[in-house]
């Protein structure tokens, strides 16, 4: 399949599930080319930290050769304790029964690591394939292939298949299901930050909660996972994330692709009067490093049929965008890349039947990881979707 005269797989958007699936690609000497909007890697925040799964880890490793596994996995976090403290914001006191994580995966630790990190991870061998400032906008159908239409007018080269991974405003995905796949805006919002390791001593080793139920339009709370080994060293920065009910957290003019001093400023604000053991992990943080984000679901009934087509399917966010409830969604988005690209592999490329059998497979696991994710959420966060009034992205 190395035959420079073989179609390229295109594939939109260069994050996670997409560069994924290109290692798979890679591996296989499936040509591909990465469709990308943004100028390079560094062009944004890079969000939180993301825990892994049992089954995240295991897709994440079926699918990378040998050294790059195991710079991954030398990369990975190893976070101890028993579980999910939750504890008072204002008073440091635990407020609830230890719950076990979930995602407690390997040597009964969580497993995290930087969603930068792992991005530039899988990007490894990938990077001559990458077309940056290229926003698909769409595609079409040839007699033997299909072209990604951008966003200025051009179109790509033919390639035998389209993977649409450009996340939950995924026009790829519009147009595969007929505007079946919807992603609903539950109102709740959230900032991501980071600081100095060293301001997380005062939490110790451990998965953690933060609640603060002191205002009368919602509540807000902050995850952050605390690993040892870096406790002490002030060169290295942990993340945090910050959700708050509908109300109750919003940016200037609305606007989230804010990043950056406005939205630190907005966490340091709302956390003014935290207990002194939490206070270091917004007076230290990085300001360059605050995001907004909009806490998004797909539909919570599951993912939805639409007529198959041989040529284009989608992974990751762009079928199934879900809450940070339950930390799943990038667990579920691996899982996409490994099962297409063993699919691919085992075709040896474009296949009839290959989109059909993956998007079977998909549908049952990824249902099951928006419903469970959106439960989680109406209980963590009070946000509630109904699916024909609730807005959509």
């Amino acid at each position: 399949m190395s035959d420079t005269n073989v179609k390229p797989i295109l594939i939109s958007g260069g994050g996670l599930a997409s560069l994924l699936l290109a290692q798979a690609l890679r591996l296989a000497k499936i040509p591909y080319t990465i469709f990308e909007r943004d100028a390079s890697f560094a062009f944004r925040a890079q969000g939180y930290r993301l825990r892994l799964s049992t089954e995240g880890l295991d897709a994440i490793e079926s699918v990378l050769d040998a050294p790059t596994w195991r710079r991954f996995w030398d990369t990975c976090g190893k976070t101890g304790g028993v579980g999910f403290s939750t504890l008072n914001a204002f008073t440091g006191e635990q407020t609830e029964q230890v719950v076990p994580e979930a995602l407690g995966s390997r040597d009964n630790k969580v497993i995290g690591i930087a969603r930068g990190d792992m991005r530039n991870i899988f990007a490894s061998g990938c990077e001559e394939h990458i077309e940056w400032s290229k926003h698909v906008a769409g595609y079409e159908l040839t007699d033997d292939g299909v072209r990604a239409i951008f966003s200025d007018g051009t179109k790509s080269v033919e390639g035998s298949m389209l993977i649409g991974g450009e996340g939950i405003y995924s026009r790829v995905a519009r147009q595969l299901s007929g505007g079946r796949i919807k992603v609903y805006d539950t109102g709740a919002r959230g900032i991501h930050g980071q600081a100095p390791s060293t301001a997380f001593k005062g939490l110790g080793e451990g998965v953690f909660r933060l609640t603060d139920a002191s205002r009368a339009e919602g509540s807000i709370f902050i995850i952050t996972n605390v690993r040892p080994g870096d406790m002490d060293d002030p060169d290295v920065n942990f993340g945090w994330t910050m959700g708050g009910q509908p109300g109750v957290i919003s940016a200037p003019n609305d606007d989230y692709s804010i990043v950056g001093k406005k939205a630190a400023d907005i966490a340091k604000d709302l956390t003014k009067g935290w207990h002194p053991r939490f206070r270091p992990l917004f007076e230290q943080m990085s300001d360059s490093e605050a995001a907004f984000w909009k806490i998004t679901c797909s539909t919570p009934s599951g993912v939805p049929d639409w007529p198959n087509d041989p040529r284009v399917t989608v992974i990751g966010d762009a079928v199934h965008s879900m809450t940070p409830a339950g930390g799943i969604g990038a667990n579920t988005a691996v899982r996409d890349s490994a099962l297409l690209g063993r699919l691919l592999r085992e075709a040896g490329g474009y296949k009839p039947g290959v989109t059909a059998a993956y998007e079977k497979e998909m549908r049952i696991y990824a249902s099951e990881a928006v419903h469970q994710s959106y439960t989680t959420a109406t209980k963590q966060f009070g946000v509630g979707i109904d699916e024909k009034s609730s807005p959509i992205v």
